[in-house]
């Protein structure tokens, strides 16, 4: 049994700070669909076709949804407590970024601004997240 156990034991040791090594996260996927959803909601302003603005709505809203699927991987996945250690603002940027994106933001609001709050924040979560990766 014990040479069994030698056999099968892994020669090398590998540790990695997020679920899978880097290199599969990027705070850019949520930068794109919130790009989106700023994009789609300057068309609705532009059109008055109520079919085209009713299509709108719904891929805002989806769109939106996908933001916060992007950030809350990032929040939960990747940065970890050394992270939220050395950037303490981290937890209220994600809960301010994904609200954005949530209900009382982006889904629900027709706002340009709102929209450009969210890219915003999306590039704060990012310039920590090209941080995290040089160290």
């Amino acid at each position: 049994m014990q040479v069994l156990a030698k056999l099968l034991r892994p020669k090398t040791t590998v540790s990695a700070h997020c679920d899978l090594p880097c290199g599969v996260y990027d705070p850019a996927q949520a930068r794109i669909e919130a790009e989106s959803v700023k994009a789609i909601i300057e068309k609705y302003h532009a059109n008055e076709d109520p079919v085209f603005r009713t299509r709108a709505l719904i891929i805002k809203e989806q769109r939106s949804n996908l933001v916060k699927e992007h950030l809350w991987v990032l929040w939960t996945d990747y940065f970890k407590p050394p992270h939220f250690e050395k950037y303490p603002q981290l937890h209220q940027l994600f809960n301010e970024a994904t609200k954005l994106a949530g209900a009382a933001g982006t889904k629900q609001s027709m706002d340009v601004k709102v929209a450009e709050d969210l890219l915003a924040k999306i590039n704060e979560i990012s310039e920590i997240f090209w941080e995290t990766k040089q160290a």
